[in-house]
């Protein structure tokens, strides 16, 4: 377990152990903590909230595992369970902020941390409020970020297909489709229950100005984030329509270009055929060369004459030619 403490509103991050952490959140006034824990959690785990010495009544699910995403406000606390993007998945950021502390816990890195002491240096938030909402905005960043990377991508690969097809392109667009629904999956539903909470609190007149402003921004950033996202998933699936249209243009030419050859060769197949057959008339009656000539070999003439003179008429090589 790591934790990490940052004195507000100087900034100054020290790493420490629990039993200090807890009680400097007991003396300071103005205090974040972070605490690191490890992927996988041991059967028997004492809850975070206690090792921090909080008030552990309805903050069992602090740092626990697999927990889904949460926004409440309970008296002088809130509690959010946060979805971050982080590499190829979704890490989960546990939040607790009162008027004097903003606590953090979540499995393995989040990903926030260096991109996150950036933005509170730059900031210089005044109260854990305002850090909270710093920190929320954060986490939707990861979110514009993977969407915008991913939408690069498959407006690069739809480029791509237009020059020439691979099979991998495939696989790389379903991989692409694939991350725009995880990305949708994580991030609609924490919206909706943050939406729900937040507008709940704006109603109350004892909710500030100045919090109902930042409170408003993270709604309309989360709102185009998600529209960002759901522009993802439209290019992926139009990608996809593009793909598949090229490969059955491709198709269409092959099999066009069968049908010249079936054109072509087909009457001669037939002539070859029935001459070929030991029917008395081809056997007594056909003597002499001439003969021969005028029926073997004049007729399969006569069918490739027919033969260009109908695809000439059907301007068939043309379509070919302009598709090309």
């Amino acid at each position: 377990m790591i934790v990490t403490v940052v004195s507000m509103p100087e900034g100054t991050i020290t790493r420490t152990d629990v039993s200090e952490a807890r009680e400097r959140l007991a003396a300071d006034r103005f205090l974040l903590v972070d605490v690191e824990l490890p992927t996988q959690a041991p059967a028997r785990e004492t809850p975070i909230a206690d090792q921090l010495g909080l008030d552990a009544e309805d903050l069992d699910w602090f740092g626990r595992p697999d927990e889904p995403v949460r926004a409440e406000f309970l008296g002088d606390r809130a509690s959010f369970v946060v979805p971050v993007v982080h590499e190829d998945g979704i890490a989960h950021l546990h939040v607790v902020v009162t008027e004097r502390f903003l606590a953090t816990a979540h499995r393995g890195q989040a990903g926030l941390a260096k991109s996150f002491a950036a933005v509170l240096r730059h900031e210089r938030p005044d109260d854990t409020v305002a850090v909270l909402f710093l920190l929320l905005q954060e986490a939707l960043t990861t979110f514009r970020r993977a969407a915008v990377r991913a939408l690069l991508q498959t407006e690069e690969l739809e480029d791509d297909m237009f020059e020439y097809r691979r099979p991998e392109q495939v696989y790389r667009l379903a991989r692409l489709r694939r991350r725009s629904a995880l990305l949708h999956h994580a991030l609609l539903p924490y919206l909706q229950v943050t939406d729900e909470i937040i507008t709940r609190r704006m109603m109350s007149s004892a909710f500030p100005a100045e919090r109902q402003r930042r409170a408003q921004e993270f709604q309309a950033a989360g709102r185009l984030v998600l529209a960002d996202i759901e522009s993802l998933q439209d290019a992926t699936r139009r990608a996809f329509s593009s793909y598949s249209s090229l490969v059955a243009g491709e198709q269409n030419g092959v099999i066009n270009r069968l049908a010249i050859v079936s054109v072509i060769f087909l009457p001669l197949s037939f002539l070859t055929g029935f001459f070929g057959m030991n029917f008395t008339f081809l056997t007594n009656r056909l003597e002499t060369k001439d003969e021969f000539w005028l029926l073997a070999v004049g007729l399969q003439v006569v069918a490739l004459i027919g033969s260009a003179y109908l695809l000439h008429r059907t301007r068939i090589w043309r379509r070919l030619r302009d598709d090309d």
